[in-house]
């Protein structure tokens, strides 16, 4: 059966359809949905495919799907309001809103550190459960309890999944709440579907991953603070869930606020976002906005294997992985593709979420559609 794609394109935009449509029909897009805005308008909203590949149901426009790390920047954004807001600063320790992190010689790590993955905890050292990973509390106090890998500020290493507990702890300290109900405080306003913990009433219309490969370890190597293979194998199966794998599509992961990986939403949630980000002021400051979204981290990194570059919470574009022409674009890909990222200086945001999981961040599915944005843009 062919996969169904519906929505709304606008005839300038129509070679993002044909990709699309060429996604399914050629690079084994299961279910999947892109939207993009431009100039604040929305040019393209499609869906396509199926939410769930053995009974065949539709993808519809409010289908949910877990977004991975394309959620980082979302949590670094709920931080980054409160240093607007003078709550915080960027160079303030994690200590001062999180006295438990104050642990081993994590004193001087800052929240600019935990913000660009420098904050020296990729990885928890003691073992968890899954039954631990339902449990914010247990999971940030491990995260508190954990002496560094690496001195904060000296190293630069993707923070895979921790990052959510990091971050999302820092804003529960300042603000009092937890991120899930910061993030519900901002997105509905813009009319954006995202979510870290989705609500009981919403989980219908969550689509099912389908995951390519990869499964957690039957058991995990020693913790040896020297054994940077250690951290890495822990950053992503310690807890052994903590990268999804096993749980991703079961009521208690979707609910769950594990925000470096479990974000959920749409791809007009995810576009709408980024859209929000580009309007001056509406979402953060101009200023913060552009020191966030510049070069903070750079160098090798041990967990993605490559040399890599990281703003407070976004990636800036690079030239291995560009989310357009344009050097100020901005934004964050998640494991398997999905994608949200805006460009100044086209006035475009855009969103794509789909639910077959293949490794890495970048493919062939979601480097057509922006190859066809602007390719529209430049016709």
């Amino acid at each position: 059966m062919d996969a169904p794609v519906s929505g709304r394109c606008d005839d300038r935009f129509r070679a993002v359809r044909e990709e699309f449509a060429t996604n399914f029909a050629e690079r084994g897009e299961v279910g999947a949905a892109v939207t993009v805005v431009v100039e604040g308008r929305v040019v393209v909203e499609l869906v396509g495919g199926w939410a769930n590949e053995q009974t065949r149901r539709p993808w519809a426009l409010d289908t949910l799907v877990n977004f991975y790390s394309a959620g980082k920047p979302i949590v670094a954004t709920l931080l980054l309001q409160l240093v607007d807001s003078g709550l915080a600063g960027l160079d303030d320790p994690v200590a001062s809103v999180w006295p438990e992190f104050a642990q081993h010689g994590k004193e001087l790590a800052t929240l600019r550190h935990a913000l660009c993955h420098r904050a020296g905890v990729p990885a928890i050292r003691e073992e968890l459960s899954n039954e631990d990973l339902w449990d914010w509390q247990r999971m940030t106090s491990a995260l508190a309890a954990t002496a560094p890998w690496f001195e904060p500020g000296r190293r630069h290493v993707y923070h895979t999944n921790t990052y959510g507990h990091l971050v999302g702890e820092i804003v529960r300290r300042v603000a009092g709440e937890m991120p899930g109900t910061r993030l519900r405080e901002l997105a509905e306003p813009l009319e954006a579907d995202i979510w870290f913990g989705v609500a009981q009433g919403d989980l219908a219309r969550c689509a099912d991953v389908i995951l390519a490969s990869a499964s957690s370890p039957a058991t995990l190597p020693s913790n040896d603070g020297s054994d940077e293979a250690s951290m890495i194998l822990r950053g992503y199966f310690n807890p052994p869930g903590y990268s999804s794998f096993g749980v991703v599509n079961s009521a208690q992961w979707r609910m769950a606020q594990v925000p470096s990986t479990n974000g959920h939403g749409t791809a007009s949630g995810l576009a709408h976002f980024y859209d929000a980000l580009l309007e001056p002021g509406r979402l953060l400051s101009p200023d913060l906005l552009a020191e966030a979204t510049s070069v903070q981290s750079a160098g090798y990194c041990p967990v993605l294997g490559e040399e890599s570059r990281f703003g407070l919470g976004f990636q800036p574009t690079n030239p291995r992985r560009p989310f357009g022409p344009n050097p100020r674009s901005f934004g964050h890909f998640g494991t398997g593709g999905a994608l949200g990222f805006a460009d100044p200086d086209a006035g475009v945001a855009f969103g794509y979420v789909m639910n077959h999981v293949i490794p890495r961040w970048q493919s062939t599915r979601n480097r057509a559609l922006i190859d066809a944005v602007y390719g529209s843009l430049s016709a």
